[in-house]
């Protein structure tokens, strides 16, 4: 089945360049041969692997697209699996595929819909730019995308960066925190990039000479043990208040001060025993 690949997102970062700070004169990276001792042009530069510290194996773009390899020229579909079974660590960037000419419309459409009926995933192994990857196929809308994935060898382990064991007990007051930010999706103010914004705004700002906004500093309580659980509260409502709804949380339930009167009972019971043992002072 012939497809075409198209990048399924868009970068809008704000790009910047390196300019010298004395007279605003950009400042390049410069192609350069090390053994003729002069800048060379893109149409002299290509590939290698160095084998040793004086040995190097040229490697053309022609040897690598006929790589002797069953997925050089085309997506090998290896298995079907359910979407929760895939560590989301390993996906990648996401293209959408497109069948290439009315050949592949129908092949194309038939694997669309075995996809979407099936609620599962595809796994695929496919080559490109000059190595062999595995890959994601799912169903969006009516087109299939492509997802690249890591190998399971390129996925660290966490365990090197785990804290020390700690004790914590369940908390109802969180899990319903949880349930109360819980989303059907990820529209609304809350998903927008505003670091980005705030960059063009910089930009506007000293485009027109003007002074660039600057950003309000919180209120903070110097001196002030910070309270997770009230600090996880009020991050609720904020959330909330925004998107609309009623900002109604739930008060954490108060300790039961029975232990601690049964405590006191017992330490005056203490000091009356401790009392009664003392002997008369003499006259």
């Amino acid at each position: 089945m012939p497809i075409s690949v198209a990048s399924a997102t868009e970068d809008h970062s704000v790009r910047f360049h390196q300019y010298h700070l004395e007279d605003m004169g950009r400042v390049r990276v410069r192609k350069y041969c090390e053994i003729e001792d002069r800048e060379v042009d893109q149409g002299e530069i290509g590939k290698g692997y160095q084998l040793t510290k004086e040995q190097v194996i040229p490697i053309s773009d022609e040897e690598l697209r006929d790589l002797p390899l069953p997925t050089a020229k085309a997506i090998e579909i290896v298995a079907f699996v359910p979407l929760t079974s895939v560590d989301p660590l390993k996906i990648g960037e996401g293209y959408y595929l497109a069948p290439s000419g009315q050949v592949a419309a129908k092949p194309y459409k038939l694997l669309r819909m075995a996809l979407d009926r099936s609620s599962k995933v595809a796994v695929a192994k496919y080559a490109w730019s000059g190595r062999e990857r595995l890959g994601l196929l799912r169903v969006r809308e009516d087109a299939i995308v492509l997802h690249a994935m890591r190998w399971p060898d390129e996925v660290r382990s966490p365990e090197e960066l785990l804290p020390p064991p700690v004790e914590a007990t369940r908390s109802s007051t969180a899990r319903s925190r949880s349930w109360s930010m819980t989303r059907e999706d990820l529209g609304g103010e809350e998903f927008q990039d505003t670091y980005t914004e705030a960059l063009e705004q910089i930009i506007e700002a000293k485009r027109e000479h003007r002074e660039p906004p600057k950003m309000e500093e919180p209120e903070s309580k110097p001196g002030q043990v910070v309270d997770l659980m009230a600090a996880l509260t009020e991050s609720v409502e904020k959330a909330r208040t925004s998107r609309g709804e009623d900002a109604d949380v739930h008060e954490m339930p108060k300790k039961k001060a029975a232990k601690k009167t049964a405590a006191k009972k017992t330490t005056k019971k203490a000091a009356a025993k401790k009392t009664s043992r003392r002997r008369p002072r003499s006259a």
